[in-house]
């Protein structure tokens, strides 16, 4: 058997420290794999007990009549280490460890949760401090949650894998109320050894998963979740995935501003997009996102009709939309033509959207008339039906209604209750109409549909034929050899990204008065002088940056700037750097960002401001991938607000973007190059000139291992 076949489908289960008091959290168990259908070979081990649930209960592991396919353990943290050797030793396929107090509990629980995994050989654990699984397709609850106490549990088509197990149950339970199916549920917690990545993978292959939604606290292994996040979307199979801590945002200003612009919630946001992964904004989102995606329909446009019988509840619903960026047109003639057809005598406003129409009686037939009216327009990609006070009185006719007049696939179709009903919604989830209770969920489940979408056009050619464009005008300076470690000053942090392709504004090093005279003539007419350290990177806070010099005036600026450091740092520089004053049509930082889930590039608008404007997109640099492709470059440009002033905004030149673009690329494939050796690495700015005249860097910042 597979390791997916015996978690979720085990002919044999053995549960390990279960008790004969069903009110004990270790007597739940036992009771829930019965109440809940398991028909395979159930094992209680207690000493202290001849019978459980009317089944024979062993003494000890091996008295087992056979090794277990799963174990299911209940016992301390003191006593399960043994458990699993004992498990182990029977060759027992994988023990689910509900215990707590390993590595969450500090330096001595990690201690012991390493004794664990060890303990347990080549048999996979899943857990410690973990909930269970619970296989619902099949009927099979491997699980101590009081969730499980519910009577009737959905079968659907969303797999759950969080890393809480007090979140599974809430999601389960929260998902039941309202109708919505899932077909299993893990509950990954410390991760000893399976991961939310190994599960990913799992129910990507699983032909009862439609979508994946991920509850995340962190992520331990970003290579193996990037592979199970790509395989699940080569299955056709959206990943939703809400990430707590965001209030955490983990800046820390080093060297470069690029550490405060890309803190570790945003380095989650790249690596989701690199991933493919849709990231739910709220809690709430984590169910209704996978709830739209679980229907199965495709949103091909931003066109969406809203079908209402009381006008604050559609309004409520076209705010969500149009905040979400949708389009809510008024039908075109022949639709409200055909909609006043169906209307005789009724005051139908047909003039706008949201389309107030009469339901009153809740006519069936008038009903499924007239959604099929708005499904089949050619001005709608979408359908949101409000289901007002008669539709909740009678919510099975509601149901139905729309489930019939919808067909097969085809365009997205969802309800938004008004009143609050949530046995209303219940009915029309189990009919498969993804209904909500706040018109944001309206908009958030439509954007999933509408990204997924998206995301779908834009790759599907980019992954049969990746493109790597070679620079237009590469240059090659020498490298540095060996790199030396630590902090590179300005002038050697520039050099590097100019072996890498990215050019450098016209410059000298100099150490005294006279040198920066002869400088500024050779470089003039106008320059700019900078104090050269690679301890302090941050110049103009400390009165290391002088502008709009020339030969006449650049000695005296240089006296003045001594001073002022010396002032500031208690220690006079010895080398400046003169520097030919450049400019362009904009300013852009590119940076680079590393934390423990890998390597991101930041692209945004530079300057001085660069913090305060906080306008910025990062692409995440997978350590075995190429540079991203020209495209995905310039997507990432013109996902910036401040996009127009590259594009020539409101008269302005426009900017040499394919410079831009090339200097990137040429940026990350630096990053990528050096690899572990780099620490971080900033230009700002890099000014982007007008077509045809290409990019300069003009300050740089490196840091090497």
């Amino acid at each position: 058997m597979t390791l997916w076949q015996r978690l979720m489908t085990p002919r044999s289960v053995a549960i390990v420290g279960a008790s004969a008091d069903p009110s004990k959290t270790s007597g739940r168990p036992v009771g829930y794999l019965l109440k809940h259908g398991f028909r395979g070979e159930i094992y209680p081990v207690n000493p202290r007990a001849s019978e459980i649930e009317g089944l024979r209960c062993y003494p000890d592991i091996a008295s087992l009549p056979q090794a277990p396919d799963v174990a299911l353990i209940l016992l301390g943290a003191e006593r399960t280490q043994d458990a699993v050797r004992e498990l182990a030793a029977r060759g027992t396929g994988a023990a689910i460890v509900l215990a707590s107090g390993y590595a969450e509990a500090g330096e001595a629980g990690a201690a012991r949760q390493q004794a664990l995994r060890a303990a347990a050989g080549s048999m996979r654990i899943l857990g410690p401090n973990t909930i269970g699984l619970v296989n619902l397709t099949d009927g099979i609850t491997l699980s101590a949650s009081g969730a499980l106490e519910l009577g009737q549990l959905h079968r659907g088509e969303i797999g759950l894998v969080s890393q809480s197990g007090g979140i599974l149950g809430a999601l389960l339970s929260r998902a039941t109320a309202r109708g919505i199916g899932f077909s299993k549920l893990v509950s990954t917690s410390n991760e000893a050894d399976l991961e939310l990545a190994d599960f990913i993978d799992m129910l990507a292959d699983d032909p009862a998963t439609r979508v994946i939604a991920l509850y995340v606290e962190s992520i331990r292994n970003p290579a193996a979740f990037l592979r199970a996040a790509r395989k699940a979307a080569a299955a056709g199979k959206p990943v939703v995935a809400f990430k707590i801590g965001r209030s955490e945002s983990g800046a820390q200003a080093a060297a470069s501003h690029t550490g405060a612009l890309a803190g570790a919630d945003r380095m989650y946001d790249a690596l989701f997009e690199h991933a493919g992964v849709l990231r739910a904004q709220t809690f709430a989102d984590l169910l209704d996102m996978p709830a739209a995606l679980a229907a199965g329909r495709h949103l091909d446009g931003k066109r969406v009709a809203v079908l209402t019988s009381t006008g604050g509840a559609g309004t409520l619903v076209a705010d969500s939309l149009g905040l979400a960026g949708f389009d809510l047109p008024a039908p075109d003639a022949a639709t409200a033509a055909a909609l006043r057809a169906l209307q005789e005598g009724a005051q139908a406003v047909l003039d706008r959207n949201p389309i107030d129409v009469t339901l009153a009686g809740l006519q069936p037939t008038l009903l499924r008339k007239i959604i099929r009216v708005l499904l089949d327009s050619a001005s709608y990609d979408a359908l949101v039906v409000i289901v007002g006070s008669s539709g909740v009185g009678q919510p099975e006719l509601m149901a139905g209604a729309l489930r019939d007049s919808m067909g097969e696939g085809g365009k997205p179709v969802m309800a938004y209750v008004s009143p609050h009903a949530p046995a209303a919604a219940e009915v029309l989830s189990r009919y498969g109409i993804p209904a909500f209770h706040a018109p944001e969920s309206v908009g958030a489940a439509m954007s999933a549909l509408r990204q997924i979408a998206v995301t779908h056009e834009a790759t599907a050619p980019a992954q049969a034929t990746p493109l790597r464009t070679p620079l237009r005008t590469p240059l090659r300076t020498p490298l540095p050899t060996p790199l030396p470690a630590g902090s590179l000053n300005e002038a050697e942090a520039k050099a590097l990204f100019a072996h890498f392709g990215v050019p450098g504004a016209r410059e000298q090093v100099v150490h005294d008065g006279a040198g920066a005279r002869r400088a500024a003539a050779a470089l003039g007419p106008r320059v700019a002088l900078k104090l050269l350290s690679a301890k302090i990177t941050h110049k103009s806070e400390v009165g290391g940056v002088a502008l709009g010099l020339d030969p006449d005036t650049v000695e005296a600026a240089l006296a003045r700037m001594r001073a002022d450091v010396a002032a500031h740092t208690g220690r006079a520089p010895q080398a400046f750097l003169v520097q030919q004053m450049s400019g362009g049509v904009a300013e852009v930082i590119l940076g680079v960002r590393k934390d423990p889930l890998g390597t991101a590039l930041l692209i945004g608008m530079g300057g001085v401001v660069a913090e305060l404007v906080r306008d910025t997109v990062l692409l995440f640099l997978p350590d075995d991938g190429a540079p991203p492709s020209r495209e995905t470059v310039r997507a990432a440009l013109q996902r910036l607000q401040t996009w127009p002033l590259l594009d020539g905004y409101r008269g302005r030149p426009k900017a040499d973007v394919a410079a831009l673009v090339d200097a990137v690329i040429a940026f990350a494939a630096m990053a990528l190059a050096l690899g572990p050796r780099l620490v971080e690495a900033e230009i700002n700015p890099l000014f982007v000139r007008e077509p045809g005249q290409g990019v300069v860097a003009a300050d740089g910042v490196a840091v090497l291992r």
